[in-house]
């Protein structure tokens, strides 16, 4: 049945109702874009409008549902196949008129999208979609066959937890992040490839500095040589990031903290204020910081053990600066596209843009607009321009 749907099909061509238990394909030159509610979209379409939705519900600060109904599992049954058009014009007939319904996955994934939800609505929501689509289906569907179904639910915004807690985002939401990806493969093996030279090569030609730093670290103060820290990567997955120690041991994380909450509410710190110069958004007198602490810090020397982290794939040499779990917390929820569309990095737009003269609002742009214009001879620019950034200390404490 689905065969020969498939091949009456025109590629990409959107069905519409034309009974009861069935949909006919439409071409695209009578589809109707004001009556979206009434078609199962193509998925290129599909995936668009839930990226569009997605964004919108950033602003709004309402939250959207994406349900998800998959019948590849049902083909394992003889027999008792799940018809997917029937489900679909089921689900064009449950939906709200201000809902989409699309394929996810072209002939074995179903989707819908529903929007303006307040947070406190999402599980009574869940709940009663859910309900009404199975009274429905058992209209037109066997009960063997609605049992072969996976009706699944994402919301978005999700929660990420901050202290450690964090966990990776669904990237089930982010269809748009993968369909780039897909599009540059080549270009991100080349980037892959710089980052294993050039950290290869860094970590071998700076073997005399990291020793020296070693020996001056652990003759001036007591604690271990390199600093840990967990830090969450692309999709928020958490990882171990690298940094010679530039701070006495056992101190309270509460200053940073603070600062951090500070920084992204664009509030900058007090003592940094001064008459006829820029606001600088960064703790420039920290009392837990160490003397050679303050010069690897003005230098970036500080930074160098992190291409060990590159080696490893948790970072790489250009992209967004990685931050500390309980960062997140105080994140607008459009900050976190910075951790969702590239790998963290060593350096940046950010680092050669003047770091810590920029607001947190000013380094997420910059962050966005790395990744939307991002290739390997972008990174090439980046990589060349941080030196003159480095030596320079302009934003660097």
């Amino acid at each position: 049945m689905m065969a020969n749907a498939k091949t009456a099909r025109g590629k990409n061509e959107p069905y519409s109702r034309s009974n009861g238990n069935s949909l006919r394909p439409v071409p695209w030159s009578h589809f109707n874009p004001s009556d979206l509610t009434q078609r199962i979209l193509p998925k290129d379409v599909f995936h668009g409008l839930l990226c569009l939705e997605r964004k919108r519900a950033e602003r709004s600060k309402k939250h959207l549902l994406l349900m998800l109904i998959d019948g590849k599992c049902s083909a394992l049954h003889n027999g008792d196949s799940v018809p997917l058009e029937r489900i679909a014009g089921v689900l064009c007939d449950t939906i709200r008129d201000t809902d989409l319904a699309g394929w996810f996955e072209p002939n074995s994934v179903l989707g819908a999208v529903f929007t303006q939800f307040a947070e406190s609505e999402i599980g009574t929501a869940v709940r009663t979609i859910e309900s009404r689509l199975i009274a429905e289906l058992q209209k037109v569907l066997k009960a063997n066959q609605i049992n072969h179904l996976q009706i699944s639910f994402y919301s978005f915004p999700d929660v990420w937890e901050g202290e450690g807690r964090g966990r990776s985002v669904i990237t089930t939401l982010y269809p748009d992040l993968f369909e780039v990806e897909r599009k540059k493969r080549l270009s991100l093996l080349t980037k892959r490839f710089m980052d294993i030279v050039g950290s290869t090569l860094a970590l071998i030609l700076l073997t005399p500095v990291f020793m020296l730093l070693a020996i001056i670290i652990k003759m001036t103060s007591k604690g271990p040589i390199l600093f840990r820290q967990q830090r969450v990567g692309q999709f928020g997955a958490p990882f171990e990031f690298l940094k010679f120690r530039s701070m006495s041991v056992s101190t309270d994380a509460g200053i940073h903290k603070e600062y951090v909450q500070n920084f992204i509410a664009g509030k900058p710190q007090p003592a940094a204020v001064v008459k006829d110069q820029k606001v600088v958004y960064k703790i420039t007198s920290d009392p837990r910081v160490t003397w050679i602490g303050r010069f690897m810090r003005r230098t970036s020397l500080d930074e160098l053990p992190q291409f060990w982290n590159v080696l490893n794939g948790e970072m790489s040499l250009v992209g967004p600066r990685p931050p500390i779990p309980y960062e997140i917390e105080a994140y607008d929820i459009w900050h976190r596209r910075r951790l969702l569309e590239a790998k963290p990095g060593i350096t940046g737009l950010w680092q050669v843009h003047g770091r810590s003269r920029t607001t947190f609002d000013e380094m997420v742009r910059l962050d966005l607009r790395y990744s939307r214009t991002w290739s390997p001879l972008l990174d090439l620019k980046i990589l060349l321009q941080t030196p003159r950034a480095v030596i320079s200390g302009n934003g660097a404490y």
